[in-house]
């Protein structure tokens, strides 16, 4: 016995007795804590088989699912090789198997399944499953063929026997051997099996070409006796070698489709890999996954998206046309295919449904139209591969969003720390200062002359003034960060906004000036003038706080198409080339040395694009010539309406 996790492998077929082999499997694996395959080996002759033995197939199918199965198809003619190379490369360690499946050993023909098995695989476990109602070896009946099917093969195998006839007819008119005439017939033979759907065509084919052969060809002619001692010999050799070859084309040909509906199949779970690949979030994701399954399989589809713990409104997929569905008596069966982790049908067998899962992760339920027809193997096969490739994109989109939300999570909490020590930096020593300047005034007042108590006073003055301003800014960010900034717009001169903050500026002591340059005509926008007026003085204290106290400060304003500018230049060092773009950025200083540099926080420009954004308008940072910057940013023009 294999160490490790037993794998428990049940072949999947249309006898009665299978149902019985896959609850012993599933018993099996139960006892053992080990895996459970239900494998379907699909040959050539399946496609041929009766409605009764595909319906069992289908029904022992969804029992192995229901027990907890993991259902697997593979494809070809040897069935014993099949089983034992899945159970090789798959690490199965036991095989069960029902007694007719085992078979008994015949005085011709093959050895039983059993005896092949062992051959193929002998580390594997084989148990056999006795059965008192199988009386002997299992043989799946065909479907019956259609009258249209049989006329139109048979129409097919005389015609191509009267075209091998007329051939040969003229092969013999000019003097070619006997040999000659054999190969035309084998050649019709072979040209039988290919264009029809049944063996028996084949078989019939090689009789015929070896009676017609006799008739026309061998003396005498035109009767079914023969002379010549040898031609038994050479009628039995016509018949095998043309049946032979016939039976050969015929495999070939059931090959051929088998390989085709594989590469094809190949292809349509790429094409949906590919598709659902590139499918971004959720609902795209089960749309892009409900197209595949309508287009694959032509069937009414239905979604259930899986959110808190509970199923949301279906989403409906129709294959053609309008779709009617039940959601009331189709609920329960999706919620309980969801519970169970296991396809089943509704309670009248309208729908399949098959939850979306990977791992202990739920996602939804899907349903599949049944009404018409049940799906077979290969239709199944496709659907846990969509449902696989649905789940695994999920997942993936999934992880990325908690991913992301991970980074940003990271990031805001890197911010905040930064905020935090910053903030703590920067508050402390001005508090500080009116701290010690308010316990001297209380202690010393007394001794101070006005002239010190008014510098005092000024000192006191301008820290306040400073941390109002921070806290303002602090509460602008905070609101922008939350989505909570509201803007309240109305039709303003710019003349009046840039004179109110140039004015607010003045009344701050300082040795520099701020000089104030208007359009000549009037400009009319339409803006929340507190907040622009806020964007302004932000401008000219950062040009002052980089250009220095001494600088010369401009500020303009004119016309520029739709839109209004307001520029604020100075004479300073300037913004080198690398910071021109982060400048705007939250938190970020430069490199350029401040007098005071305690009272840099990286919030006055990030502001101002936030504001002026919000406005609908741009802001920017350029060259002053021959030194300094100019900042720019503009605000839509509100047109002017007389009313006479």
């Amino acid at each position: 016995m294999a160490s490790g996790v037993e794998h428990i492998l049940a072949c999947l077929s249309s006898s009665p007795s299978n149902g019985r082999i896959i609850r012993t499997a599933a018993r099996m694996a139960q006892v053992f804590g080990g895996t459970f395959t239900a494998l379907y080996v699909k040959t050539p002759d399946g496609a041929a088989a009766s409605e009764e033995d595909k319906r069992r197939l289908r029904d022992n199918q969804a029992l192995a699912e229901r027990l907890g199965a993991r259902i697997e198809t593979v494809y070809g003619e040897d069935v014993p090789f099949q089983i034992a190379e899945y159970a090789r490369l798959n690490g199965v360690t036991k095989i069960v198997l029902g007694r007719s499946a085992a078979g008994k050993r015949r005085l011709f023909g093959r050895p039983p399944l059993t005896e092949q098995l062992l051959s193929y695989a002998p580390e594997v476990d084989i148990h056999i499953i006795p059965d008192k109602s199988a009386d002997g070896p299992y043989r799946p009946k065909q479907a019956a063929e259609s009258g249209k099917s049989v006329a139109k093969n048979a129409m097919w195998s005389l015609g191509i026997l009267a075209v091998a006839t007329l051939i040969s007819l003229l092969l013999h008119a000019w003097g070619f051997t006997d040999a000659n005439i054999i190969m035309v017939y084998i050649l019709g033979v072979v040209l039988t099996s290919v264009v029809t759907t049944r063996p028996v065509y084949a078989l019939v084919s090689s009789v015929a070409s070896v009676l017609v052969f006799n008739y026309l060809f061998t003396v005498p002619r035109f009767s079914f006796a023969a002379y010549g001692t040898g031609y038994p010999v050479t009628f039995l050799i016509m018949f095998l070698t043309a049946y032979i070859t016939s039976t050969l084309a015929i495999r070939y040909k059931a090959r051929a489709g088998q390989a085709a509906l594989t590469a094809r199949r190949t292809k349509m779970l790429f094409d949906a890999n590919q598709a659902l690949s590139k499918a971004r979030g959720r609902d795209e994701i089960l749309d892009t996954a409900a197209e595949q399954l309508v287009g694959l399989l032509g069937r009414n589809t239905v979604i259930y998206p899986l959110a808190d713990g509970l199923l949301q409104e279906p989403m409906l997929y129709p294959a053609a046309g309008k779709m009617t569905y039940d959601t009331d008596a189709e609920r329960p069966a999706a919620w309980r295919a969801l519970t169970e982790d296991a396809p089943g049908e509704g309670d009248k067998g309208g729908y399949l449904y098959a939850p979306l899962k990977v791992n202990d992760r739920k996602y939804g339920v899907v349903g599949l139209d049944v009404r018409a027809e049940m799906l077979d193997g290969s239709e199944r096969d496709i659907l846990s591969s969509i449902l696989a490739e649905c789940t695994l994109a999920l997942e993936n989109e999934r992880n990325a969003r908690e991913k992301e939300a991970a980074a940003v999570l990271a990031e805001s909490e890197k911010l905040r720390a930064d905020l935090l020590r910053t903030i703590s930096h920067d508050l402390r020593t001005p508090l500080t200062t009116i701290s010690g300047n308010a316990a001297n005034l209380l202690a010393n007042e007394d001794k101070f002359d006005p002239k010190t108590r008014r510098a005092i006073y000024g000192d006191i003055y301008d820290d306040a003034q400073w941390l109002t301003e921070l806290v303002e800014n602090l509460l602008y960010a905070t609101r922008i960060e939350e989505g909570r900034m509201t803007l309240h717009p109305s039709a303003e001169l710019v003349s009046d906004i840039v004179d109110e903050a140039a004015a607010h500026t003045r009344r701050k002591t300082r040795k520099g000036a701020v000089r104030v340059i208007h359009s000549e005509e009037l400009l009319l926008v339409r803006a929340d003038a507190r907040l622009v007026v806020q964007v302004i003085v932000n401008l000219i204290d950062n040009a002052f706080k980089y250009a220095g106290e001494n600088a010369a400060v401009t500020v303009t304003d004119d016309r520029c198409g739709d839109m209004a500018e307001v520029l604020v230049a100075d004479d300073g060092p300037g913004v080198a080339d690398n910071e021109k773009e982060r400048v705007f950025e939250k938190f970020f200083c430069g490199q350029a040395p401040v007098a005071d540099d305690r009272r840099r926080l990286g919030l006055g420009l990030y502001l101002c694009r936030a504001i002026i954004q919000a406005h609908g308008g741009t802001i920017e940072v350029r060259d002053n010539q021959p030194h300094g910057a100019v900042f720019r940013f503009t605000l839509p023009r509100e047109e002017v309406k007389l009313h006479e």
